[in-house]
């Protein structure tokens, strides 16, 4: 992975749609070596969570165009190779595990519930919560030295118990893991190894949200 993130660095310092068409020979062997990351990091947690196997690997990726209708920022590329491994394949729910690769100390290992944006989801998990909050405190003690991150509100939302022992995990909006790779652990060899491994310590956060999310629908697009 290491030419790889040389090529992310590049594309950083080169955000343009000219200077991304003169590089096409090195963004597909950036690519490829991406694919193949994910395609051993897949069979990895296959085996010990088999729900993420049978998607092609290439389909659990994300392009590195951008989306800049709404944004500010009109930077056409995303200088970083994004997939998720999860039992939907690359669709945020049922959650799976997270992986990203930026160059300058910024790849992370991810897992838990990203998605913020969808109420249903969001409601059903706080639910979970309240019912079994015992069960929910052993799955975040036993994540430690890794904690649950994610986006909060100011108060403990309506229909819930403001004086409940997990209410400060109620407010939450969403409830993942973010773990740091520093570029030379990225282009090690044994990545892919190092990887499943983390990602077998966050896998009892999945599982907990998972039950909890059992019967959620996305949207419809």
């Amino acid at each position: 992975m290491g030419a790889a993130l040389a090529y992310l660095a590049e594309l950083e310092a080169h955000n343009d749609r000219a200077w991304f068409a003169e590089t096409k020979a090195e963004r597909a062997r950036a690519l490829a070596a991406f694919d193949g990351l994910v395609a051993d990091v897949q069979q990895r947690v296959g085996a010990f969570d088999p729900a993420v196997l049978g998607h092609d690997p290439k389909k659990l990726t994300f392009k590195l165009t951008r989306d800049t209708r709404f944004s500010n920022d009109k930077s056409p590329y995303n200088p970083s190779l994004r997939a998720h491994v999860g039992p939907a394949g690359k669709l945020p729910v049922p959650v799976g595990y997270y992986l990203m690769v930026r160059p300058g100390g910024r790849s992370f290992l991810g897992g838990g519930l990203f998605a913020a944006m969808f109420r249903d989801a969001t409601d059903r998990v706080r639910h979970a919560i309240a019912a079994d909050g015992d069960a929910w405190e052993r799955v975040v003690e036993g994540l430690a030295p890794l904690q649950v991150e994610g986006e909060a509100l100011k108060r403990v939302p309506q229909g819930f118990d403001a004086a409940h022992p997990q209410a400060g995990w109620l407010k939450f909006k969403s409830w993942y893991l973010e773990l740091p790779v520093p570029d030379e652990d990225v282009a090690a060899p044994g990545f892919a190894e190092a990887a499943a491994r983390e990602f077998e310590r966050m896998k009892p956060l999945n599982d907990f949200l998972n039950r909890a999310l059992e019967g959620f629908e996305m949207p419809a697009r």
